[in-house]
């Protein structure tokens, strides 16, 4: 006779959801404010890493989003200064700079700034 039919209802977030321009870009800025990573801003704005990534690409290319093409140095705690006479590691000696195509730079901690970019301009370029 007659057929039961069957509806179901969802309730929550609409998982396919459009963004503006704008609203990318006021996302993506989001990233590194304050040591906001990824992972961060994409579970406050409930959604996945790999959008992050998709947008900064989809807006390079438009030429919404510019490349930065400049070298970012960040701040470091300076060391706590040692007693003389006391042998240090061996790690206090060397900092690691790992570059954003992935190649990492390790160099005396001592060096002086100037040399350091330097030596990441040869390492990125080659």
């Amino acid at each position: 006779m007659g057929r039961a039919m069957h509806h179901e209802v969802i309730v929550g977030v609409e998982r396919r959801r459009r963004w503006r321009e704008e609203e990318k870009l006021s996302i993506l800025g989001k990233v590194g404010l304050n040591g906001a990573t990824v992972s961060d801003v994409a579970r406050c704005h409930d959604i996945t890493r790999q959008h992050i990534y998709q947008w900064r690409q989809e807006l390079r290319r438009k030429g919404v989003l510019p490349r930065s093409s400049e070298t970012v140095f960040l701040p470091l705690p300076s060391p706590s200064c040692e007693e003389p006479g006391q042998p240090r590691d061996r790690q206090d000696l060397e900092i690691e700079v790992v570059l954003g195509n992935g190649r990492k730079l390790s160099c005396a901690s001592d060096l002086p700034s100037e040399r350091v970019q330097q030596l990441i301009r040869a390492v990125e370029a080659a």
